[in-house]
Protein backbone atom coordinates (compact mmCIF):
# COMPACT_ATOMS: atom_id res chain seq x y z
CA UNK A 1 0.00 0.00 0.00
CA UNK A 2 1.40 3.36 -1.00
CA UNK A 3 1.59 6.29 1.38
CA UNK A 4 -0.73 8.23 -0.93
CA UNK A 5 -3.41 5.56 -0.52
CA UNK A 6 -2.94 5.59 3.25
CA UNK A 7 -3.32 9.36 3.52
CA UNK A 8 -6.62 9.23 1.60
CA UNK A 9 -8.25 6.96 4.21
CA UNK A 10 -9.88 8.05 7.45
CA UNK A 11 -8.48 7.11 10.85
CA UNK A 12 -11.19 4.51 11.46
CA UNK A 13 -10.37 2.84 8.13
CA UNK A 14 -6.68 2.88 9.03
CA UNK A 15 -7.30 1.21 12.39
CA UNK A 16 -9.32 -1.51 10.63
CA UNK A 17 -6.49 -1.94 8.12
CA UNK A 18 -3.96 -2.30 10.95
CA UNK A 19 -6.08 -5.04 12.53
CA UNK A 20 -6.28 -6.87 9.21
CA UNK A 21 -2.54 -6.57 8.62
CA UNK A 22 -1.68 -7.74 12.14
CA UNK A 23 -3.84 -10.82 11.60
CA UNK A 24 -2.09 -11.47 8.29
CA UNK A 25 1.30 -11.01 9.97
CA UNK A 26 0.35 -13.55 12.63
CA UNK A 27 -0.66 -16.04 9.96
CA UNK A 28 2.56 -15.45 8.05
CA UNK A 29 4.66 -16.01 11.17
CA UNK A 30 2.71 -19.17 11.93
CA UNK A 31 3.28 -20.43 8.39
CA UNK A 32 6.97 -19.64 8.68
CA UNK A 33 7.27 -21.53 11.96
CA UNK A 34 5.62 -24.60 10.46
CA UNK A 35 7.71 -24.42 7.29
CA UNK A 36 4.80 -23.66 4.97
CA UNK A 37 5.72 -20.07 4.07
CA UNK A 38 6.69 -19.67 0.42
CA UNK A 39 7.14 -15.89 0.23
CA UNK A 40 9.13 -14.76 3.25
CA UNK A 41 9.45 -11.22 1.85
CA UNK A 42 5.74 -10.69 2.52
CA UNK A 43 6.45 -10.48 6.28
CA UNK A 44 8.72 -7.49 5.72
CA UNK A 45 6.19 -5.82 3.44
CA UNK A 46 3.35 -6.21 5.95
CA UNK A 47 5.48 -4.88 8.82
CA UNK A 48 6.47 -1.81 6.81
CA UNK A 49 2.88 -1.15 5.80
CA UNK A 50 1.80 -1.26 9.44
CA UNK A 51 4.56 1.20 10.30
CA UNK A 52 3.49 3.55 7.50
CA UNK A 53 -0.10 3.54 8.71
CA UNK A 54 0.93 4.20 12.30
CA UNK A 55 3.14 7.07 11.14
CA UNK A 56 0.24 8.74 9.32
CA UNK A 57 -2.00 8.33 12.38
CA UNK A 58 0.68 9.91 14.58
CA UNK A 59 1.15 12.78 12.13
CA UNK A 60 -2.58 13.48 12.21
CA UNK A 61 -2.60 13.43 16.01
CA UNK A 62 0.32 15.89 16.13
CA UNK A 63 -1.42 18.22 13.70
CA UNK A 64 -4.58 18.11 15.81
CA UNK A 65 -2.56 18.95 18.93
CA UNK A 66 -0.93 21.93 17.22
CA UNK A 67 -4.30 23.29 16.12
CA UNK A 68 -5.89 22.81 19.54
CA UNK A 69 -2.85 23.64 21.64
Amino acid sequence: MLIKEIREKSNSELFKEIDTLKEELFNLRFAQATGQLTNSARIKTVRKTIARIKTVITERAMEAQEVNG
